[in-house]
């Protein structure tokens, strides 16, 4: 609820479960003491940019047992002298105030990001090593390359049997052709010695 001129906080509904409420550049300067009353687990709470401006009114986060993060920027209250020291003093569940702890070490992004962490962490353990999946694949992709290699064989010796089936008869047809012309040659040596005869005995005639 950042930014929407919001000058009460009388109307907030009961949000037990809420962790994180954003309330910052809007017009309050009063009456915290509802977010005890009905958000009772935050743990991160960004009044920046607000009117408030004395201890007084901060004093009522107090019942705000879990609140462990407050951003309190650009408003009047950090003017205050000793500040920090103050704040971290009357809120002593607070870790973290405007960014920083009383040690000026810098705050994570925030809590809820490193839950979500954890919980991806959580998933992946549940999910098992992945190992486990790239075995499966690694027999499956097996499997598929038997099969298709047993294909691939019979395909092989089916169409070695085809070429080799044609080469005989193509060996046939020569064959045959060949026989054709050692016909043809015999029939025409066969005619030569008939005709020598005759001219054999034209010469002794003659």
């Amino acid at each position: 609820m950042a930014s929407v001129e919001l000058t009460s906080l009388a109307k907030l509904p009961t949000l037990s479960k809420l962790r994180k409420l954003e309330l910052s550049d809007n017009i309050i300067s009063g009456g915290l003491e509802v977010l005890a009353e009905r958000c009772p687990n935050l743990t991160y709470l960004n009044l920046s940019g607000n009117k408030i401006k004395d201890l007084g009114t901060v004093e009522a986060l107090q019942n705000l047992k879990n609140l462990k993060s407050l951003d309190l920027f650009n408003c009047e209250i950090t003017n205050l002298e000793d500040y920090r020291d103050s704040i971290f003093e009357l809120l002593q569940q607070i870790t973290y105030l405007d960014g920083f702890d009383q040690e000026d070490n810098e705050a994570p992004d925030s809590e809820d990001d490193e839950g979500d962490e954890d919980d991806d962490n959580e998933d992946e353990g549940e999910a098992g090593p992945p190992g486990e999946y790239e075995e499966e694949d690694d027999e499956d992709d097996g499997g598929s390359d038997l099969g298709e290699g047993e294909e691939e064989e019979e395909v092989g010796l089916s169409y070695l049997m085809k070429e080799g089936i044609q080469d005989e008869d193509d060996d046939d047809d020569y064959v045959e052709e060949g026989g054709d012309e050692e016909e043809e040659a015999e029939g025409i040596r066969g005619e030569k010695r008939k005709r020598d005869p005759e001219d054999e005995g034209e010469e002794e005639d003659d």
